[in-house]
């Protein structure tokens, strides 16, 4: 949310009128950002638990490896060795199938979960 404060006088200038909580007023503008609702039907898609190793790399960076809990058409949670920023571009890298791009939705500890650019054939993903 974007707030901006920007302090009024309720009466004459600033050198005729006391400074006193009564006198003073306070325009907020917010801008509160909603979440269309066909990306958050996207994030609530059905994950498929699982534990496959792969590779997660942000743009431009040799990456870490990772092993993939839980993974969707839409998105995957994943535990990492290094830190991912809320907001990074990555890859899913995983051995002898196509990489997916994603953006890194949250991370708490040495987990992250990412939502994936475009949709992705899970079964295509996870083929054996």
């Amino acid at each position: 949310m974007d707030m901006y404060a920007h302090p009024g006088m309720t009466g004459a200038s600033d050198q005729s009128w006391p400074r006193t909580p009564e006198s003073m007023s306070v325009s907020i503008t917010a801008r509160i950002a909603s979440e269309d609702s066909a990306v958050a039907d996207r994030r609530r898609a059905d994950r498929a638990p699982v534990d496959v190793e792969a590779r997660v790399r942000e743009l431009g960076d040799e990456g870490c490896e990772a092993r993939v809990l839980n993974i969707s058409a839409t998105g995957f949670m994943a535990e990492t060795n290094d830190d991912f920023m809320v907001g990074a571009r990555i890859w899913l890298i995983m051995p002898g199938r196509e990489r997916a791009n994603a953006l890194v939705r949250w991370s708490e500890g040495n987990r992250i979960g990412a939502e994936f650019a475009e949709p992705v054939d899970v079964a295509e993903l996870l083929r054996v």
